[in-house]
């Protein structure tokens, strides 16, 4: 299974001028915490960093220091994280067929999850990772005033992993940029061009760091995770 992580985000939200995937946690990038995951996991063979190339050299250090055995690629990102993907997808080698997308700022993702994610993708052309929504969810006008309250039953909090067929991921990006479309992640242009999305059951530990509350609570979840081993 080939992987891409999309790492070409800074750290705005987190008060940093930084690439937020340098950032620490327990004395390791936050990158390390991906890769290390991916490494670890059974069905990873292949992984494609997409950044900026003044971050590199960083990703270089990193990644000299966990002593990989898979082989890695960076890819030159875009301006937005769309772009971005679309890069990694010209990247690819030409024999993938299947690939997972997962954002490197989710870098509590265990290689479970990556597994669980790569064999359900064999069965079907598209998926993602998620978790049912636990709180109930309001639909507000520019207003603020309240318009509905949609069944939270039918609602999940979508994560990353999301895995693809390569040929088709890359129609859809075809599209998308024919058209002008502008989405938010990869599963958003399988759906408007009327393909099928499979859910995957996510891990709730899986957040996304975006802000500095993130990062603590992720410590949090880190030092649990090293207490039970």
């Amino acid at each position: 299974m080939h992987l891409l992580i999309p790492a070409a985000g800074m750290g705005r939200r987190m008060g940093s001028s930084r690439n937020k995937l340098l950032l620490t946690l327990l004395g390791k990038p936050l990158l390390a915490w991906t890769l290390t995951a991916a490494e670890t996991s059974a069905q990873i063979a292949w992984i494609g960093i997409i950044g900026q190339p003044g971050d590199f050299a960083d990703f270089k250090e990193i990644i000299a220091g966990l002593s990989l055995t898979k082989p890695v690629q960076f890819i030159t990102g875009g301006t937005t994280r769309q772009e971005s993907v679309y890069n990694g997808l010209q990247a690819l080698p030409e024999d993938a067929e299947r690939v997972l997308i997962h954002d490197g700022a989710r870098c509590l993702a265990t290689p479970a999850l990556f597994d669980r994610c790569a064999s359900v993708l064999q069965e079907c052309p598209g998926l993602i990772a998620a978790v049912p929504v636990k709180d109930t969810i309001k639909v507000v006008d520019k207003t603020g005033v309240i318009q509905s309250t949609p069944d939270r039953r039918q609602l999940w909090a979508a994560q990353t992993p999301q895995g693809f067929e390569v040929k088709l991921l890359q129609q859809c990006h075809d599209k998308g940029r024919n058209l002008g479309w502008e989405v938010t992640d990869d599963a958003a242009l399988f759906e408007r061009c009327g393909l099928s999305v499979q859910i995957v059951e996510g891990e709730e530990t899986n957040l996304k760091v975006t802000t500095p509350v993130d990062l603590a609570i992720a410590e949090f979840i880190l030092r649990q995770r090293l207490d039970d081993t």
